[in-house]
């Protein structure tokens, strides 16, 4: 893995970021206030959840 491809793994998390907050900025509003309601501790747990889901992504396609 070189220092391109973390740049273009950035960039690509970025322009998906971006494109759903500015395609659907209310459903970003909603979300934020989902993530209010869950304690600490659930978000740690979606948080490693998501980690865990993102490597095994990565793992499959460097396969």
């Amino acid at each position: 893995m070189s220092g391109t491809d973390i740049l273009t793994g950035i960039g690509m998390v970025l322009v998906i970021e971006g494109l759903v907050y500015a395609l659907a900025p209310q459903l970003v509003e909603r979300l934020l206030e989902a993530l209010r309601a869950l304690s600490l501790e659930q978000r740690r747990n979606l948080g490693l959840l998501t980690l865990v889901s993102g490597l095994i992504v990565l793992w499959i396609a460097k396969g």
